[in-house]
């Protein structure tokens, strides 16, 4: 079985989708997946801070089993744990969403086996993610790849890396305490990337895996992963743009990326259904 894990708010279900299916349209493994799906209702905070419905689950569910019966989508709603451990924490009101914080409840919950990657919403797989997910991370408490600017601005903090695409060894980071280590820091200091910043403070050991695994700028003809994250511009004059793929025309008309049009035209193709059967 190969573990993935997305975290979000009913909105990232585009991410989640058209991302799903390009893992699975890329993938040749016959081993089934198990997608687990950590979710929420903090809705005192945003309007829209509510969780991922058990329509979008259940289609999703649908969706990847046509590439395998055995496929299945696991929802986990996390509200009571977050409202436990970091209500009214100082990272409540993050750079993003407090829903980045919600992986850092991995050892909580029982169904987690000892070995999952974790996934942004806003990532496509151009090569087969058996590249990544079959990395031996025995020895270690997750793999991941450094972060395109971060490696630049922050060149001097050694562990710094990407927290979109983690595959995280459960067992080992039990053992050492990362998660629990990660929440104090979540709860007691305001830090500048939230959980990504509180995963980098506590890792005891990590292996650094290429940039390949998660591509945040660039495509290349060895990129398994591109991660459509806020990127800079320099033309016409720079500045940041935050350019997802389910915005699937902007993003074709931006960088051109023909290699994802299979995808996108079966993730347009779903979506539509799901907003005709579901949305009515």
């Amino acid at each position: 079985m190969i573990n993935l894990l997305y975290a979000g708010n009913y909105k990232v279900f585009d991410g989640i989708l058209s991302c799903s299916i390009s893992i699975m349209k890329r993938t040749e493994t016959k081993e089934p997946f198990n997608i687990f799906l950590f979710t929420m209702d903090v809705h005192h905070l945003r309007e829209d801070y509510t969780p991922i419905t058990d329509k979008q689950a259940k289609f999703l569910e649908q969706v990847i089993k046509t590439y395998n019966p055995e496929n299945k989508v696991t929802k986990i709603d996390v509200t009571d744990i977050y409202n436990k451990e970091f209500a009214n924490s100082p990272n409540e009101q993050c750079y993003c969403s407090p829903y980045t914080l919600l992986r850092l409840f991995a050892d909580l919950v029982p169904q987690i086996p000892d070995k999952i990657l974790y996934l942004d919403a806003d990532l496509l797989f151009n090569r087969d993610i058996t590249l990544l997910y079959n990395k031996d991370v025995t020895d270690y408490e997750y793999a991941a790849a450094k972060d395109h600017y971060g490696k630049i601005i922050l060149f001097w903090i050694r562990k710094f890396m990407n927290a979109g695409v983690i595959l995280f060894n459960i067992k080992k980071c039990k053992e050492t305490g990362l998660f629990e280590k990660s929440r104090v820091e979540i709860k007691t200091h305001k830090l500048t990337f939230a959980d990504e910043s509180a995963i980098i403070r506590s890792t005891t050991k990590q292996l650094k895996i290429s940039q390949r695994f998660n591509d945040q700028k660039f495509m290349y003809k060895d990129t398994v992963i591109r991660h459509f994250s806020k990127r800079l511009f320099y033309t016409p004059y720079p500045h940041t743009e935050n350019i997802k793929q389910w915005n699937w025309a902007k993003m074709m008309a931006k960088f051109k990326y023909l290699c994802f049009a299979d995808v996108l035209e079966e993730y347009i193709y779903y979506i539509n259904k799901f907003n005709r059967e579901y949305n009515k």
